[in-house]
């Protein structure tokens, strides 16, 4: 009744919609869970391993590894200059020896 007196319309169906919605998207992101957030993850891992590699083997002379030669690289420069400071980061950060193991539950 408040909203019709402030000049907005009438929810649809009185109102009722929103807690079906709500109930929905929970149920949606709990399916999500149980059965792709896994295969999402790793995805993403995957992603991020192979970008590693790409930067390695580009401009790993940065680093101290020199992989193919930096005439071949200044070509792509551009292009990954972007993202150099976050995978020098990503890289170059100090890792603990429980970080080098996946703590996946396959086959549980």
């Amino acid at each position: 009744m408040d909203r019709l007196m402030r000049g907005k319309a009438a929810p649809p169906h009185g109102g009722r919609e929103a807690p079906v919605a709500g109930l929905r998207a929970a149920l949606r992101e709990f399916a999500f869970g149980m059965t792709g957030y896994e295969f999402a993850r790793h995805a993403m891992e995957t992603r991020t391993t192979l970008e590693n590699l790409f930067m390695v083997v580009l401009v790993g002379d940065m680093i101290g590894l020199p992989v193919i030669p930096p005439y071949y690289s200044l070509g792509l420069l551009p292009f990954v200059t972007p993202g150099v400071t976050s995978w020098k980061r990503r890289v170059l950060r100090e890792r603990d020896l429980t970080e080098m193991h996946y703590h996946h539950l396959h086959g549980v």
